[in-house]
């Protein structure tokens, strides 16, 4: 899919809250409302971390992401990525041993995996970087905050905070650490014009979405209504289900809030939506889960009104958020997908 287009007409006030503040998010350092630091003297900068400032340079050349779902942005934002780690959540690998959202992208720069499993302070040290980058969501954010102080032994080190979850802000955020704030403006023009076109396009289903995440684990999760899907969702004009959680007895929610389980035997009280979407996290597709009696029962499967949505659309970054834009682009959904 084309990842340097992108949507958005008529924007909710949300939606243009989204836009309205991104001037300050490019002006602020890893959400911290502080100055970035954007003088350079010698060729570096400070940005400001929630762990005080640190010094990095003004045009990195070796850049480490720590995280699979933030090295995207590196790629976006033309930073040379010289290793990463490479699991994002719900992407299989392919061939060259990357996920497909970004593989193209490693393979032309020469990217190396770095080794899963336990992070290896040594693998990073061996590819001597110039700028490390971690954090964000996830074991990786653990991983890289149990081992900032190595880390920053062999070079400037920033982690995204764990708050910072919405795909403008990471984009922003990252675009300051490396120096790339030009790019973003041009990055967000291109996102509300394909926004818009496709908005302008599709004709959402009628009544209620429910929004449910598909894991490898067989237990029922539910995205929440106010994780970045959704909410995109709503902006295309989706009228996501928003009594989901108190349907679901306020529920305890997963990292960032974005998600959760329930039993089985409650799935029919929360998704009782004539429409649902399916985010499918490494688990069954919509398809599939409908020969499970759990979900058979459901309005949404019964009268096949239920859409497949890939991995990436559940915590996009850039292109991510692109793709699945490009998702509504090809059609969905306008009818029955089955």
């Amino acid at each position: 899919m084309n990842t340097t287009r992108t949507p958005t007409r008529h924007l909710s006030r949300r939606g243009a809250l989204v836009l309205a503040g991104l001037l300050p998010l490019m002006a602020a350092g890893c959400g911290q409302s502080g100055d970035s630091g954007s003088e350079q003297d010698g060729g570096t900068r400070s940005v400001d971390t929630e762990r005080g400032p640190v010094t990095v340079p003004a045009a990195p050349s070796r850049v480490i992401s720590l995280s699979g779902a933030l090295t995207g942005y590196l790629y976006t934002l033309d930073v040379p990525v010289i290793a990463s780690d490479a699991r994002v959540l719900g992407a299989k690998p392919d061939a060259a041993g990357f996920p497909p959202t970004w593989s193209a992208n490693a393979t032309e720069q020469g990217t190396i995996a770095l080794p899963a499993g336990d992070l290896s302070v040594e693998a990073v040290a061996a590819q001597k970087p110039d700028l490390i980058i971690g954090g964000g969501q996830g074991f990786t954010a653990a991983q890289a905050k149990q081992n900032f102080d190595a880390l920053s032994q062999i070079a400037p080190t920033v982690l995204v905070p764990s708050t910072t979850v919405a795909w403008q802000d990471q984009l922003a955020l990252i675009a300051d650490i490396t120096g790339r704030q030009d790019r973003v403006a041009g990055l967000m023009q291109a996102f509300t014009d394909r926004f818009n076109e496709v908005k302008a396009s599709i004709r959402p289903p009628s009544g209620p979405v429910a929004v449910i995440a598909s894991y490898s684990d067989p237990k029922p999760y539910f995205i929440t209504p106010t994780a970045v899907l959704p909410r995109l969702l709503r902006e295309l004009g989706f009228d996501i289900d928003d009594d989901s959680l108190r349907k679901a007895g306020n529920p305890p929610l997963f990292g960032t809030g974005d998600s959760y389980t329930v039993s089985p035997e409650i799935v029919g009280n929360i998704a009782d939506t004539p429409n649902a979407i399916v985010v499918v996290i490494g688990g069954r597709n919509a398809a599939q889960l409908a020969k499970d009696p759990v979900y058979a029962q459901l309005p949404a499967f019964r009268d096949n009104k239920v859409w497949d949505l890939p991995a990436l659309s559940f915590r996009p970054d850039y292109a991510g958020i692109m793709q699945t834009v490009d998702v509504g682009g090809a059609g969905f959904p306008v009818t029955s997908p089955h």
